[in-house]
C-alpha cells in the first residue's frame, strides 16, 4: 500500500501553483508532477514570468528596510524565514517561505502589523483581482496560521491602471492592495479539504478528464494538445467556427445533435453572418461581392495611405506620462499609393528602448502630413487609438495627428461584409483572408509573424545585453513584419473590389 500523497510510495510535495493546476484540472495537476515532458509552453510564457519578477521587484523595493529572504533551496529559506520571526525581526520579509503538512508557500511581502500580528500581500502584474488570486492567497493565510503565526491583513496588491510614471525610476503609487481577509475565511477553512485532494489526484493513476472550456480557464493548458490526442477527431467543420455563437445558440446545435457546420439546416441560422459561413462552407464556394465591397468605399478619399503600428504595453510604465499597460506605438508601416497606382513605402522602427513616441508622431507627420486620400487600416479603432495617444502625448503635433486620425478608415467592415471563403474557419483576421485571396502574401515563412512575436522581439532588442548584430537581426524582421502588413492592405483591398479571377 503506497503512502498518502504519493505514487509508489513517493510523497509529492505541494505549492499554491499546484493547488491552482487542481482548481483547473485533475489532470493538469496530475501532468505536472508526472509528465512534465508532455507539456507545450506557449510562446509568451517566458516573458509572463518575466514581467512578474519585474513587477515583484519593484513592489519590494518601495520597502528599503526589508529583508530578502534567501538560501541555497527552499527548505533553507523556510530555516531563514523561522529564525528571523523566532527572534522577533519586525521589518517586512520578501518570498519569506513556509510549510505545512507538506504545503510549502513563499509570500510576496509579510509586513508587520504591531507588535505580534503580520499582513500578507500577495503581489500580482494584473490589474485588478481574480478568483484564483482569492485561492492563492487563502492558501497562504491557511499555511501562516497553520505556522503559528497571527495574520491581522491579507490583501492582493495589484497595479493600480491609474497610476502615471511621473518621475523615472519612482514607483510611488503603482500597487493598490485589495483586502480580502475576511471575504476568504470559508476559502480558508476549505484549504485542508484541497490538500488532501491534491494527494489523492497525485497518489493515483492519470485522470481520464475530456478536453473543454476549463482547458483555456484561468491559464492556457500546456497539455492540451496531449489531451486531445486521446479524443475523437473533431469535425473537419465544427459549429464552433461560426463567430460569436452564443450560449442559446450553442444549446440548439447540440440538442439537434450537430457537431459539424454541414449538419446544420440553413434555417436553424438567423445570423447573416452564419449563413454566410454556413453557405460557402456547405458549397466550397466562395462569397465574393465585388460590386458591393467597390460601393461600400465610395466615399474614401483617393489616393489611399494604408497604415499599420506596432506597440509594446509594459505592465510597470518605462517612460515618463505613461500608465500601466498603455500601448506605446514603437513601428509603423506606411505604404502610399500614388496617382498612377504605384506604392511608395514608409517606415518607422525604434529599438533599444528609449520612449518611442516624439519620434514616431514626427515620422508619422512626415509621412502622412501632405497627404489628403484615406488612410486605411485593418481594424481600425487600433490605429485610430494609437494616433489619439500619440497627439495626447505629443502636444506640439497634435493638430497634425489629430487630422490624420479623422482620415482613417476601416478595411475589416468592407471585408467580413463582402468577401468570405470557407478556408477562414469563421474568421476575417487579415491573416485568414489572405491565406485565401492572396496566399503568396502568406506570413508562415516569416521571422516575425504576428503581433505577440513582434512585441517579444521589441523586448529582446530593448535589453542592453543584446549584442549589436542580433539587434540588427530583429531590426530586419520586425521591418519585413510590419510592411507585409499594409502591403497585404494594397492587394486585400484591390482584390476584394475586383472581379473574381476566373
Amino acid at each position: 500500500m503506497t503512502g498518502e500523497g504519493s505514487l509508489d510510495g513517493k510523497r509529492y510535495g505541494l505549492s499554491k501553483s499546484r493547488l491552482t493546476s487542481l482548481d483547473q484540472c485533475e489532470r493538469k495537476l496530475w501532468l505536472s508532477v508526472h509528465r512534465r515532458d508532455l507539456g507545450q509552453r506557449s510562446p509568451g510564457a517566458d516573458q509572463q514570468l518575466e514581467v512578474g519578477h519585474e513587477v515583484g521587484a519593484i513592489a519590494c523595493s518601495l520597502y528599503p528596510d526589508g529583508i530578502m529572504i534567501a538560501g541555497e533551496n527552499l527548505a533553507a529559506a523556510a530555516e531563514t524565514t523561522r529564525r528571523l520571526i523566532s527572534e522577533g525581526t519586525r521589518v517586512p520579509l520578501f518570498e519569506a517561505t513556509f510549510s505545512h503538512d507538506g504545503l510549502l508557500v513563499q509570500v510576496d511581502i509579510l509586513e508587520p502589523v504591531g507588535d505580534q500580528a503580520w499582513a500578507i500581500a500577495e503581489v500580482k502584474s494584473s490589474t485588478g483581482t481574480k478568483d484564483y488570486h482569492r485561492a492563492d492567497l487563502a492558501t497562504q493565510i491557511w499555511v501562516l496560521r497553520e505556522c503559528g503565526l497571527e495574520i491581522a491583513e491579507a490583501s492582493i496588491r495589484h497595479i493600480d491602471n491609474q497610476f502615471r510614471l511621473e518621475t523615472p525610476g519612482d514607483y510611488r503609487g503603482l500597487f493598490k492592495d485589495y483586502p480580502l481577509l475576511e471575504e476568504l475565511t470559508d476559502q480558508v477553512q476549505a484549504t485542508a479539504a484541497r490538500v488532501l485532494r491534491a494527494r489523492n489526484v497525485l497518489a493515483a493513476t492519470e485522470p481520464a478528464i475530456q478536453t473543454g472550456n476549463h482547458c483555456s480557464t484561468p491559464f492556457e493548458c500546456e497539455y492540451r494538445d496531449y489531451c486531445s490526442s486521446f479524443e475523437p477527431a473533431p469535425p473537419e467543420w465544427p459549429v464552433k467556427l461560426l463567430p460569436r455563437t452564443g450560449n442559446a445558440l450553442a444549446a440548439k446545435f447540440a440538442a439537434l445533435g450537430a457537431r459539424d457546420l454541414r449538419e446544420i439546416e440553413r434555417d436553424d441560422l438567423d445570423n447573416p453572418i452564419h449563413r454566410r459561413i454556413h453557405a460557402a462552407t456547405v458549397t466550397g464556394e466562395t462569397y465574393h461581392d465585388h460590386e458591393g465591397a467597390s460601393e461600400a468605399i465610395t466615399d474614401w478619399a483617393a489616393p489611399y495611405a494604408f497604415l499599420d503600428f506596432e506597440t509594446i504595453a509594459p505592465a510597470v510604465p518605462r517612460w515618463v506620462g505613461t500608465r500601466p499597460y498603455q500601448a506605446v506605438p514603437f513601428q509603423f508601416s506606411c505604404h502610399l499609393e500614388r496617382s498612377d497606382g504605384e506604392l511608395e513605402h514608409f517606415g518607422f522602427l525604434s529599438l533599444g528602448g528609449t520612449d518611442p513616441r516624439a519620434a514616431c508622431a514626427q515620422a508619422l507627420v512626415a509621412a502622412l502630413g501632405n497627404h489628403r486620400g484615406a488612410v486605411v487600416a485593418y481594424n481600425a479603432s487600433f490605429e485610430r487609438g494609437c494616433i489619439k495617444g500619440l497627439a495626447a502625448d505629443c502636444p506640439g503635433l497634435a493638430g497634425e495627428l489629430l487630422e490624420i486620425h479623422d482620415r482613417v478608415v476601416d478595411l475589416l467592415p468592407v471585408t467580413r461584409n463582402h468577401y468570405y471563403h470557407r478556408d477562414q474557419r469563421g474568421s476575417w483576421s487579415i491573416k485568414a483572408v489572405l491565406k485565401t485571396i492572396a496566399p503568396e502574401l502568406s506570413y508562415d515563412n516569416l521571422p516575425v509573424s504576428d503581433g505577440t512575436a513582434a512585441q517579444l522581439a521589441w523586448l529582446e532588442a530593448a535589453s542592453i545585453s543584446v549584442p549589436s548584430e542580433r539587434r540588427d537581426v530583429i531590426r530586419a524582421a520586425l521591418e519585413t513584419y510590419c510592411e507585409r502588413d499594409t502591403h497585404a492592405m494594397v492587394v486585400l483591398l484591390r482584390r476584394v473590389c475586383s472581379p473574381p479571377a476566373n
